[in-house]
């Protein structure tokens, strides 16, 4: 919700560059472009008045059973405290989920459905021993728009680190191309938003469409698939200096989500400023203290004596 929302303002602000041509739709053939419904484009059925039957609760459990079906995944201490919420209207209600594994500190999600609107917050962090993008589906409904952020963002630089993106990023190239066409850009940014998106991403508007909620769950499925696929094969950092680049790289992300977050206004009506606050501080965006300057002797007193040892 909270990215959805950031895109959502930046569109409207007066700085804005165009997006870099990562994936153009001159680039695609139809031949690659999936029919991800099995209807023929021409029936496409457009939703009526309100937010719709529309759920994104799937999309939650599709990750979880993935994400169970490769790892050993345990509730985080999070979910005691963040569960479910009422809002002040009485009826909608906020549902929080959070897990953590051997290489993810944090899987968490944040969903709100009632009649008007649809939100899904989905993140998952890898602990700072591990080199990954982060996973971001940040998906915005309402009766006439769907506003959807769908990435791997990374870790570090892709503009610059040539290096770096072609690691994480070249081969996954044919996965964004394959979405671009049915998905197209959704319009300009700001270079500061730009830096952390990768080449991959999906950030796109359109109007309710049940066909479009199929593709939409399709690609949400192919890149959580591709994340949780390259999060298996990262190696555990032994060297202190790569473990802190990945904490504050992580740390510079959470510290920018967080005070550019034009979605609080959203959480601040429906649960109110305090309530709003420590959600957004304390749990979209946990790791804000843990992974700061303050938190740097918890991160390595929890790292074994051995890999301190020159061999």
């Amino acid at each position: 919700m909270d990215l959805c929302s950031s895109l959502l303002a930046t569109c409207l602000s007066s700085s804005l560059i165009k997006p870099p041509q990562l994936l153009t739709s001159s680039l695609i053939t139809n031949s690659i472009v999936p029919n991800c419904s099995g209807r023929k484009r021409q029936s496409r059925h457009v939703l009526k008045a309100s937010a719709g039957p529309f759920s994104y609760r799937k999309f939650i459990h599709f990750a979880l059973d993935e994400t169970k079906r490769r790892t050993l995944l345990v509730p985080s201490p999070l979910q005691e405290k963040y569960s479910s919420l009422t809002a002040m209207d009485g009826t909608t209600e906020l549902k929080m989920l959070s897990f953590q594994a051997p290489k993810m500190r944090l899987l968490r999600s944040l969903s709100i459905e009632n009649e008007a609107i649809k939100i899904l917050d989905l993140a998952v962090f890898a602990r700072p021993e591990y080199d990954a993008p982060i996973f971001c589906a940040n998906f915005f409904t309402t009766a006439t728009m769907n506003i959807i952020v769908l990435d791997l963002n990374p870790l570090h630089d892709v503009i610059d680190q040539r290096n770096y993106k072609e690691k994480y990023f070249k081969r996954l190239i044919p996965l964004g191309l394959r979405y671009s066409e049915l998905f197209p850009w959704g319009g300009k940014l700001t270079s500061e938003s730009l830096k952390f998106f990768s080449p991959i991403v999906i950030w796109t508007k359109f109007p309710p469409s049940q066909d479009r909620y199929d593709c939409l769950y399709s690609a949400f499925k192919e890149y959580y698939q591709a994340w949780l696929e390259l999060i298996s094969q990262a190696p555990e950092e032994i060297d202190p200096s790569y473990i802190k680049s990945n904490r504050e790289a992580q740390h510079k992300y959470l510290t920018w989500r967080a005070e550019k977050d034009p979605g609080h206004g959203i959480l601040k009506r429906l649960i109110g400023e305090s309530h709003a606050q420590d959600l957004v501080r304390n749990f979209l965006f946990d790791g804000l203290d843990e992974l700061g300057s303050k938190g740097i002797f918890g991160l390595l007193s929890r790292i074994s004596p051995r890999r301190w040892i020159c061999k």
